[in-house]
């Protein structure tokens, strides 16, 4: 991963070298954040999302963002100090564990057949309007889709 995605995603925009740095995400019994300056933030906020998802809210103390020199490289917030959002432990886990898998080559591999055919299925929404049916029943649709299957291969074989 670049350093510049992951300086955008934690909402890091310059600023001299000592505000460049990424704020740590600690997972541990202190349940503390540290901004790029080397403040601790408050503990952590487990809270509940509509959709029942846990998520980890972090909020650093105003007093620190207020007077701080790296503020507007550390946060876009006009008044309020730095917050982030976490995932929990085996979350965050996971989603690095799949960032890594997609540098792999068998990944990319893999992939590569995949965007063979999605560029298929978008040929087949642009040309036909795929997403939808002009029939109703079954046996009909599905003939629709054959139809439209035998002239997507009909204009690539063309092409």
């Amino acid at each position: 991963m670049a350093a510049g995605s992951r300086l955008a995603r934690a909402g890091l925009r310059g600023g001299d070298a000592t505000c460049a740095r990424p704020g740590r995400r600690r997972y541990g019994d202190a349940r503390t954040a540290t901004c790029p300056r080397g403040n601790q933030s408050r503990p952590w906020e487990e809270r509940e999302t509509p959709a029942g998802r846990t998520q980890i809210k972090v909020r650093f103390h105003a007093g620190d963002c207020r007077a701080c020199a790296c503020r507007e490289a550390c946060t876009r917030r006009k008044t309020e100090p730095r917050a982030l959002t976490l995932l929990p432990r085996a979350e965050y886990d996971a989603l690095q564990a799949a960032r890594l898998r997609q540098e792999t080559p068998a990944y990319k591999e893999a992939y590569a057949a995949r965007a063979g055919i999605e560029s298929t299925f978008a040929q087949g929404l642009r040309v036909s309007d795929l997403r939808h049916s002009r029939y109703i029943g079954l046996a009909r649709t599905h003939l629709q889709q054959i139809i439209i299957a035998v002239a997507l291969n009909l204009l690539r074989t063309l092409a």
